[in-house]
């Protein structure tokens, strides 16, 4: 984790149990908290009691450079890596998607709450430059700062959450499964005092941070021809409420086809920042120079480099997700934040 330097007029506090300390701060000596990092595995926290504010910061022991993976190598996770759930905020669990990170750029994580039923969040923002949520199963309901009353978000649906947007989980089903795909990978989660959701007026064609807010439902979206009969994809409208900055969408193939293919083959080369892949169902086999040949079925994803060759061979009723996000400096600049 990279330091964060607090504010001149922010004391310093070392603890070993952040959950802990923050408890005992809010319950018995009326601090409230403010700011949270990172959201999977959380690492400091900042409250405030009048114009008092304190830093608790836990001690971590900085992975050693061999340990760190190649930032421009292929990343490939799989699904039955469940050891490596992490307690999270507001007692959500993370399995890590994207090995070191990218250098900081970006995070990718699977998140689950194992039980269902309300959920301890709060009002809260995220400076970040680029997030979206995808609901894998079950189903959540959120609220969202100007966006109307509080919706569900069902298997295949998926939101774009702009730039400091207010929002709240606020309950979900048991088993509750969602990806989550953001940058930079540890952006502080701020807790918001002063507003109350949802908030009276719709406004939804509002920016935030220059990107727009935007709700997938996958029941409602309309597949594409992806060029070979039997290939179709849905697009999430994230390339344009962002101006081109990211992208997803989801490529899937149709059993029962006029196709005489048993495997649909695709190209796959990009420029992009970042292009992260995850199955929903069925198996791909992707072949290229720095990946070797991989076979990846439900729940595996990878991170493919920009500039590498390869091929993605999908089969019958395979299902893929694609997220992209292009360079800081191709696109735009940082958003601005309030």
């Amino acid at each position: 984790m990279r330091s964060v330097e607090p504010p001149s007029d922010i004391s310093v506090v070392r603890c070993a149990d952040l959950d802990a300390a923050i408890a005992a701060l809010t319950n018995d000596q009326c601090y409230r908290l403010e700011m949270i990092m990172p959201a999977d595995n959380p690492r400091v926290a900042e409250l405030s009691r009048g114009d008092e504010r304190i830093r608790l910061q836990v001690e971590v022991v900085e992975p050693a450079p061999s340990e760190i993976p190649d930032p421009g190598a292929f990343l490939l996770t799989r699904a039955g890596a469940r050891d490596h759930w992490v307690a999270g905020r507001a007692g959500m669990r993370y399995r890590d998607l994207i090995p070191g990170r990218l250098g900081g750029r970006y995070i990718g994580s699977h998140i689950c709450i194992p039980g269902g039923g309300p959920v301890a969040d709060y009002v809260h923002f995220h400076r970040v430059r680029f997030q979206m949520i995808y609901c894998l199963r079950g189903w959540v309901r959120v609220v969202y700062e100007d966006q109307g009353e509080p919706f569900v978000l069902h298997a295949g649906d998926c939101v774009l959450q702009p730039p400091t947007i207010r929002h709240r989980v606020l309950e979900a089903s048991e088993g509750l499964e969602v990806l989550e795909i953001g940058g930079p990978a540890e952006h502080p989660t701020f807790r918001e005092h002063a507003l109350e959701l949802p908030t009276a007026q719709l406004q939804p064609t509002r920016r935030y941070g220059g990107q727009g807010f935007v709700r997938h439902v996958a029941a409602q979206a309309h597949w594409r021809s992806a060029g070979q009969p039997g290939l179709e994809y849905r697009d999430a409208g994230i390339a344009e409420a962002t101006d081109g900055l990211a992208d997803a969408r989801v490529l899937r193939t149709l059993p029962g086809t006029a196709s005489a293919l048993s495997r649909w083959v695709i190209p796959l080369v990009h420029d992009d920042d970042l292009c992260l892949l995850h199955v929903l169902a069925g198996e791909l086999t992707l072949v290229g120079a720095g990946c070797g040949t991989q076979v990846l079925t439900v729940g595996d994803g990878c991170v493919v480099p920009a500039g590498t060759q390869c091929s993605l061979a999908l089969a019958a009723g395979c299902e893929l997700l694609q997220v992209s996000v292009r360079s800081a400096d191709s696109i735009q600049p940082e958003p601005t934040f309030r």
